[in-house]
């Protein structure tokens, strides 16, 4: 259960920064594109869905990678 949650907190954080960063990206897009700066709902969308993807694969990792320094093996 710690693995598990010390996994999860590092896939969230990693999935809350790049989901972030995926959205300003798209903004900034949007803003050079357009000239206005208005955050419309595909956006959200778009940036929940690379936080989402992003924490799923992260959190099967940052778990894989705790579990493999718990048992003491070296991490690759």
């Amino acid at each position: 259960m710690k693995l598990t949650l010390k996994a999860c907190r590092q896939a969230v954080l990693t999935a809350a920064i790049n989901g972030a960063l995926a959205l300003a990206l798209m903004l900034l897009v949007e803003f050079s594109l357009s000239g206005s700066l208005v955050l419309t709902r595909p956006f959200l969308i778009a940036g929940i869905l690379v936080a989402l993807v992003i924490f799923v694969g992260q959190f099967f990792r940052q778990l894989r990678l705790c579990r493999q320094n718990e048992e003491g093996a070296p991490t690759k």
